[in-house]
């Protein structure tokens, strides 16, 4: 008899643990970042630039951000779908006191692959400030005359891939022509944070 309880006592707890550890790992997943407020016009000085024939989007990310994963692998989904209506750049935050290739992992050879793609390294955050971005993940979309389209994430959460308001948004954009800004949420870890899950490797580049 007390053996069964034991073992009933055990398995709540257990349970109980583990709804837990479900609850927290899905509000983590929901968590937003800071979103940008970008320029409404594409930023003066800016060592990129709109293209003349299509609309541009800009992404900005960290190499080593684990939610950024599933933000290349909704662009690459997204460019096979734009059929030459939009070009894109991916730009990888380097700190300046970190080794040489840090910022070249897999998450910028797997940008590297996606068509109509160019990865750069985004030297101290340079192009982030530009566009006012702080989370991994920030996408912006200006037309051919340099206007802002759309500000936000392209995914549904952090590290969630699948459907999302970003990514049909940006679709609706470029196949509609529709004029006005629309803003999203952004999913993914701080880019210039250095105690964030996603810069905890910075420190040990830097020594």
């Amino acid at each position: 008899m007390m053996r069964n309880v034991i073992l009933t006592s055990i398995g709540i707890v257990w349970l109980f643990t583990l709804a837990v550890g479900i609850r927290s790992l899905w509000d983590y997943a929901a968590s937003e970042g800071d979103a940008a407020t970008p320029p409404t016009r594409w930023p003066a000085g800016c060592r990129i630039h709109p293209a003349p024939d299509r609309a541009t989007l800009v992404l900005l990310a960290h190499p080593h951000c684990p939610c950024t994963r599933a933000t290349i692998g909704e662009l690459a989904l997204l460019m096979a779908g734009a059929k030459g209506k939009l070009i894109a750049y991916v730009a990888f935050y380097k700190p300046a006191d970190v080794a040489d290739n840090w910022e070249t992992t897999d998450l910028w050879n797997s940008a590297s692959e996606i068509p109509d793609v160019s990865v750069l390294t985004d030297e101290n955050g340079v192009l982030a400030a530009s566009f006012n971005a702080a989370t991994s993940g920030q996408a912006v979309l200006y037309d051919q005359q340099g206007a802002l389209l759309f500000a936000g994430g392209i995914t549904a959460g952090r590290g969630h891939s699948g459907d999302n308001f970003g990514r049909a948004a940006i679709v609706s954009l470029l196949n509609e022509h529709a004029g006005g800004q629309v803003e999203g949420p952004v999913f993914g870890c701080p880019i210039f944070d250095r105690h964030s899950e996603c810069n905890e490797g910075v420190k040990k580049c830097a020594r």
